[in-house]
């Protein structure tokens, strides 16, 4: 069975000769105690293979910074993903008020929660910024190509996805702003062909805008859109890992070096 390496830093130093073999330092014990664990778990789970299929696998020539937006992007829904389940915490879905009190009150009286709030605000520009960022490099470096066009497909998929979370998080503040602005998105969507007017209804939770309709967008933003975007980022990265990195436009790809690296 595969054994997971223990880095370096805790790889036990061999003992000069004549030292004492039986006897260790409290550091060597320690850790000899974590190779230990990690021979534990990973004797239970053969974590090891997967981890080294994920992590050591070849990188092309001329990988610059510009392939660091995924990642980014990746980083950014986790960050919203935290913040979003500190905020859910005290966040409540009442239209008649509840909603707008509680948003007040993690701004000024819930521990860090000012700090909070204004992570997960901004952070959804960000992740809105990163994602059209992350897509554009792909399409002008022609990643989207053979065989990475369902890599591609997930990712337009993401994009939509993060447009719909930023869509229905908008309305659960329940200001002046959140309110029209939404029903000014869901009028819009609502012209839409064949699909316009049952998406709208959806939305709204039935046919007029009601208070229905804040815990419909409520349970869009923190259930439902997560749940996806989490089981389409993981398809994503099983791709991404499976097929290798595209290489640049500017230098020349080899066809062995492809097929080895997509093999790896």
């Amino acid at each position: 069975m595969p054994r997971l390496p223990a880095p370096k830093v805790l790889q036990p130093r061999p003992r000069r000769p004549g030292s004492g073999g039986d006897t260790l330092t409290p550091r060597e014990t320690a850790v000899e105690a974590g190779v230990s664990v990690v021979d534990w778990i990973d004797e239970r789970t053969s974590l090891s293979g997967g981890i080294r299929w994920m992590l050591f696998r070849k990188v092309p020539r001329g990988v610059n910074w510009f392939y660091t937006l995924g990642s980014a992007t990746m980083f950014a829904f986790l960050s919203q993903a935290v913040t979003g389940v500190f905020l859910a915490m005290y966040y409540r879905p009442d239209a008649t008020g509840g909603a707008y009190e509680s948003i007040r009150y993690i701004t000024d009286q819930a521990f860090l929660g000012q700090f909070v709030r204004g992570m997960h605000k901004w952070g959804s520009s960000v992740m809105v910024i990163l994602v059209f960022l992350h897509m554009a490099r792909v399409f002008f470096f022609g990643a989207y190509k053979y065989p990475r066009e369902l890599t591609w497909v997930i990712g337009v998929t993401l994009l939509i996805l993060t447009l719909v979370m930023s869509f229905t998080g908008y309305l659960l503040p329940f200001d002046q702003r959140a309110y029209w602005a939404t029903i000014v998105g869901v009028n819009i969507n609502g012209t839409g062909p064949f699909i316009g007017p049952y998406l709208s209804d959806f939305l709204r939770a039935g046919p007029e805008f009601g208070a229905t309709t804040l815990s419909r967008f409520y349970a869009i933003h923190m259930l439902l859109v997560p749940g996806a975007i989490a089981a389409l980022i993981g398809a994503h990265l099983y791709l991404v890992t499976k097929l290798g990195i595209a290489h640049p436009p500017w230098v020349k790809g080899e066809p062995e070096a492809d097929l080895e690296q997509a093999e790896v």
